[in-house]
């Protein structure tokens, strides 16, 4: 059983450390191709946050962004592989920033073709999700120390 928990956990892990490596790779100077695709989904929140916080205040920056998700993907994978809870904590922050603003199916109509696109990769994290906070369910199920019972010692006398 250890064995495939193991594997299990590789191949989930993989899905994230694969996708950190490439935008690590494809950083550059600008921050690579994520930070284009982020740049306009980044503005809802930067207008949220000027109009409760002010004008100026709090500037997300596109290239801090995708370095923070490369850093909770590559971490998060590494340490959950080897069942670390730190680890699935880690991805479970990623997925929860990061899922609405990149996959925005909201803000699209019901019929155009992006919707359904979107709405797809919205689910598929949404059930990345559940099966880390599932990890953390039955991790935190099983007690830490196995209480082991004492056998009587039969006297001789």
């Amino acid at each position: 059983m250890g064995f495939f928990s193991f594997l299990g956990r590789v191949l989930f892990a993989s899905l994230f450390i694969l996708s950190a490596w490439q935008m690590f790779n494809e950083f550059g100077v600008d921050g690579g191709p994520a930070a284009k695709e982020l740049a306009p989904k980044l503005v809802v929140p930067q207008k949220f946050l000027d109009s409760k916080l002010g004008e100026g205040v709090l500037k997300i920056d596109v290239k801090h962004f995708v370095g923070a998700s490369i850093f909770l993907k590559g971490l998060g994978g590494f340490l959950f592989v080897f069942g670390s809870t730190f680890g699935a904590y880690l991805l479970l922050y990623h997925l929860a920033y990061a899922t609405p603003l990149l996959y925005d199916f909201y803000n699209y109509d019901l019929g155009d073709p992006e919707f359904f696109v979107l709405l797809q990769e919205f689910l598929q994290c949404v059930a990345l999700f559940g099966a880390l906070i599932f990890f953390l369910g039955m991790k935190n199920s099983i007690p830490r120390k196995q209480l082991k019972k004492k056998t009587p010692k039969t006297k001789t006398g």
